[in-house]
């Protein structure tokens, strides 16, 4: 079976995601799949080689035996073309040859050829429920690439959370049967150090972090409640003065409407105790986790939660909100908070930061949760609905 795998999520300088979500999960389908042949497709005016993450990436894959195909159309007018009532060119067209499937792991502009069997992957639908948290053109762009008819037109659907199928059911109307839950994975990388690891002196640095700190890692948007975060952290502050020296840091990238986070920074009374390192690279988080005294992650809507995951597998005690589909991947590994209310959130920070017996507690029950994810798993029951299309 011939096997086409849209490759466009790929091309991200900056990965993360989505886009590290569908390379950890193509190799994991390359370490288990002896049978089926591999097509990653791609589509770009720029040139990859001016882009060296990018071009590796690529290359990576070509090595491991998978027949890179690429496209030089500048994507917005690719992007026009797909849309309706123009629906061409057929993507599967455009790969030179014929294949058995096509697997697109995130919602995309697309037209395909109608005998040709299509799994979609969708990993939240957050613009659905939260039109408020993305600006105007980000909310544009998920209209024209309408997500409900992609969803109704691919012969299976697969949610990374019971969240999001739920959301999928409800947003979309596909029917239940074509829904298939598959859990994401996590790599190795994200372990306990010890704590004499060369690694954690290097990024702490690096970054100039503090010997005790909250962090937060992830985008910077709305969604994310990082102002609820910085109104916790006031909390904190005010009511446990014997946790003056916990300084609070995030990292990530700017999203959308990032600037009101960095307005509440500025407004607060601990505004020089806290401190944003902007993107950190892949490379970087398994230290900087290791490093902090608890990981929050209170966000209104997630359609997965890859931080808090990965912040477990480092053995860090992890707060997050109850919303969405933080119960489901954290369990009880975790304490789950009211994103709502900075108090219940300020105070159980503090109750993780003063009770070494509760973060011990947190640290053990996190290692123990974070090993249910891997992406061998993920990658085997991706082949069982591949094999299942045809």
């Amino acid at each position: 079976m011939k096997i086409a795998v849209d490759g466009r999520v790929l091309m991200d300088v900056r990965q993360s995601g989505v886009s590290a979500y569908t390379q950890n999960l193509l190799d994991a389908l390359l370490d288990i799949d002896r049978q089926n042949q591999y097509l990653l497709f791609y589509n770009t005016h720029r040139r990859p080689a001016a882009y060296p993450a990018i071009a590796a990436r690529f290359e990576h894959f070509r090595r491991r035996g998978v027949k890179i195909v690429a496209r030089r159309w500048p994507n917005k007018i690719l992007n026009y073309l797909l849309l309706w009532p123009f629906a061409w060119p057929k993507l599967d067209h455009l790969l030179g040859e014929q294949v058995d499937l096509w697997w697109q792991p995130h919602l995309n502009f697309s037209a395909l050829s109608r005998r040709l069997k299509n799994i979609l992957t969708i990993h939240d639908l957050s613009f659905l429920r939260y039109p408020e948290f993305f600006s105007w053109s980000r909310n544009l762009w998920h209209r024209f690439i309408r997500s409900c008819v992609l969803a109704n037109k691919a012969d299976r659907v697969v949610a990374i959370s019971e969240n999001t199928k739920r959301d999928i059911r409800e947003l979309t109307g596909v029917s239940e049967e074509k829904i298939s839950v598959i859990y994401s994975g996590i790599t190795a990388d994200f372990k306990p150090f010890n704590k004499d690891d060369e690694s954690l002196a290097a990024v702490k640095n690096k970054y100039q972090l503090p010997d005790k700190f909250i962090l937060y890692l992830g985008t910077i948007e709305p969604r994310k409640n990082l102002v609820g975060l910085i109104a916790g952290y006031n909390w904190l502050r005010q009511n446990y003065p014997a946790l003056a020296e916990v300084k609070l840091i995030i990292t990530g990238g700017n999203g959308w409407k990032f600037k009101e986070v960095y307005a509440a920074a500025a407004a607060s009374p601990f505004r020089n105790d806290i401190k944003f390192l902007g993107y950190v690279s892949a490379a970087d988080k398994p230290a900087l986790y290791n490093l902090a005294g608890v990981f929050a992650f209170v966000s209104f809507y997630e359609g997965f939660g890859f931080p808090p995951l990965e912040a477990m597998a480092c053995g860090v005690p992890v707060v997050a909100s109850f919303t969405s589909s933080m119960p489901e991947v954290i369990g009880e590994a975790g304490v789950l908070v009211d994103p709502y209310n900075a108090a219940d959130i300020g105070e159980v920070l503090a109750q993780v930061l003063l009770d070494e017996n509760l973060a011990q507690d947190l640290r053990a029950r996190g290692l123990a949760q974070a090993k249910k994810f891997s992406w061998r798993q993920t990658a085997e029951k991706y082949l069982t609905i591949f094999n299942e299309s045809l």
